[in-house]
């Protein structure tokens, strides 16, 4: 038992998903409902109505998968995004 103990002790801990670039379940939804808009514009708010996490959509701007697109008259703090080509690379098995 003890060697195993040590075996487990000695494996290299597997870093999250996020943070070996992966998306997450969020972000591919939001990502997603780019895919047949014009432009790939990506929405505000959810499919319950609910404004998009301020979190998903920063870090898939950082990822490089959304980018800025306008900023909203009516709204400036909202990002209005679209999809990027390397979004659109997530769906497509590239």
């Amino acid at each position: 038992m003890q060697t195993q103990a040590k075996i487990i002790q000695l494996r290299p801990k597997r870093r999250p998903r996020a943070v070996r670039g992966a998306p997450t379940e969020s972000q591919l939804r939001w990502l997603a409902r780019g895919l047949d808009q014009p432009g790939g514009k990506l929405p505000l708010f959810d499919e319950q109505g609910q404004h998009v996490s301020e979190r998903t959509v920063r870090s898939c701007i950082q990822k490089g998968w959304a980018a800025p697109w306008f900023q909203n008259p009516l709204k400036p703090t909202w990002l209005v995004c679209k999809l990027t080509d390397l979004g659109r690379r997530l769906f497509s098995g590239r």
